[in-house]
């Protein structure tokens, strides 16, 4: 049987894509409806004023991340412990589960800050299981020589479900508040039954569940320690979106300044993830092979500078267009690291590397709304948009210069696989 010369021709590949697509339209599209309907609630129902519920907007970002940071290690350990599809199926169904109550409560008009506070952190929880385990089955089931491609695909999957998510739930809303969730549950269903379906997923390691938990863990944090590649490209993009996110003020951009509602809030999160779309269908086709450390660094730079357009534009296209440019550059830096963490990393250890890198993009988009919440609580949405993107683009020189192991990367490959 001749081999495949795309991931999309393995069947296994294709149930993994749908999986994830399925995954990251319930989410996207969950976490737009509870920010929005949070700052409105803030807004309307309890009389904030628009600082005041703008720092809501932050506080809803540490809630989701506060079981990020205290469970991450432990889905990576179960992610190279178990069966990957296992851990990513029952996770999804809990998924569902914090769907529907969000979708009762909300139809029932139960309208309070502490409910949705509290279905933040359980939709948290269940999606910290689910990333690690997920991202580590892909190098399982795609040959290495097609696994630069492998992401290109995974990316279009995550900015497809990015696109039609916050731009349909958004829609969804308008129509009925209750409707966006009665779809995030059929959607979760979807991805369990379809990673659960994969079939040819070698199984754990024997000597997996011998060692010791803890020291799984120290390990997994050990590897990255080593990597200074690695590392370097985490904590990158770690402090850069931290420091840069606009994502979370996007509702007060929407309602209050904007003045395009719920419907131009769905538009704006989908501009983002169209113009990483459009990049990650160039790189499945056209991966990056050389140069990598030097390309991730000005697509950060980009990051940042659109970030500042964003955050200045008073024009609703005009903001599109930076967002749209916004998510182009994200999205090189993701396909970077993404690559990275699949051809540098064991298979024995993915998981865990995986889980750690998943940390530290929720450290950074969790923790991002939450310094956004408290800068725009000082500066105003504008002065906290325009801030943070600067801020990017500093924390960007500093690490050229702090770990020039990236400024130096040619390639991929581990240091002990390149040529000279």
């Amino acid at each position: 049987m001749a081999e495949p010369t795309s991931p999309l021709g393995i069947a296994d590949y294709r149930r993994f894509w749908l999986a994830r697509f399925f995954a990251v339209l319930a989410t996207t599209g969950t976490v737009v409806i509870i920010g929005y309907q949070l700052y409105d609630i803030a807004r309307t129902d309890y009389a904030m004023s628009i600082p005041e519920a703008a720092f809501q907007l932050g506080l809803l970002g540490f809630a989701q991340f506060l079981p990020v940071f205290l469970l991450t290690p432990v889905a990576g350990v179960l992610a190279d412990r178990f069966d990957r599809r296992k851990v990513a199926g029952i996770a999804s169904l809990l998924d569902m589960g914090v769907a529907i109550g969000l979708g009762v409560t909300t139809a029932m008009e139960l309208r309070s800050l502490p409910v949705l506070y509290v279905f933040a952190v359980l939709h948290g929880t269940v999606r910290v299981f689910i990333s690690p385990s997920m991202a580590a089955i892909a190098p399982n089931i795609v040959p290495p020589r097609l696994i630069p491609r492998a992401i290109g695909f995974n990316s279009i999957a995550m900015q497809a479900g990015t696109i039609i998510g916050p731009a349909a739930y958004g829609f969804l809303f308008a129509a009925d508040h209750a409707l966006p969730y009665w779809s995030s549950a059929v959607f979760t269903l979807g991805a369990s039954i379809a990673i659960q379906s994969i079939r040819n997923l070698p199984p754990p390691r024997p000597d997996a569940r011998k060692a010791h938990p803890i020291r799984q863990i120290v390990e997994g944090f050990q590897f990255v320690s080593r990597e200074r590649f690695l590392l370097g490209c985490l904590t990158l993009d770690l402090f850069a979106v931290l420091l840069g996110g606009a994502t979370a003020l996007m509702p007060v951009f929407a309602r209050d300044i904007l003045h395009v509602g719920p419907e131009g809030l769905g538009q704006m999160r989908a501009a983002t993830a169209a113009g990483a779309a459009i990049v990650a269908l160039w790189l499945s086709f056209r991966p990056l092979k050389s140069n990598v450390g030097v390309k991730m660094l000005v697509a950060v730079v980009g990051y940042g500078a659109m970030t500042v357009g964003f955050g200045l534009s008073r024009h609703f296209l005009l903001s599109l267009v930076f967002l749209a440019f916004l998510g182009a550059a994200d999205m090189i830096s993701v396909f970077i690291r993404s690559s990275l963490v699949q051809l540098r990393t064991p298979d024995d250890v993915r998981g865990r590397v995986s889980a750690i890198s998943g940390l530290a993009i929720s450290a950074s988009n969790e923790l991002g709304e939450l310094q956004s919440g408290f800068a725009a609580a000082l500066l105003g949405a504008t002065g906290a948009v325009v801030f943070g993107g600067s801020a990017a683009i500093v924390i960007t020189l500093a690490w050229a210069w702090l770990f020039p192991e990236i400024r130096r990367a040619r390639t991929f490959e581990p240091r002990w696989e390149q040529k000279p």
